[in-house]
């Protein structure tokens, strides 16, 4: 969205709030979710298909983003 000229040319002529009521807005804000959607359906299924990828994103999850520690600290803090 951000590399929308349109948006842009708006935000810099408008106050918030008019841009707010832009239909142009609104039609981006549905552009961006359906594209979000179709590349989380691809990206899902590639993990599906793939161990290495399950592999990889457990590594992320427990050695980069601290699964473990943050599950762990929940379990004996409550």
């Amino acid at each position: 969205m951000l590399e929308s000229e349109v948006l842009q040319k708006q935000a810099a002529n408008n106050s918030k709030e008019q841009f707010a009521n832009s239909p142009d807005l609104t039609s981006e804000i549905l552009t961006a979710v359906m594209d979000s959607m179709d590349a989380q359906t691809e990206l899902s299924t590639r993990a599906l298909n793939s161990v290495a990828i399950r592999e990889g994103l457990k590594l992320i999850l427990l050695d980069r983003l601290g699964l473990y520690e943050k599950l762990r600290f929940r379990a004996t803090s409550a």
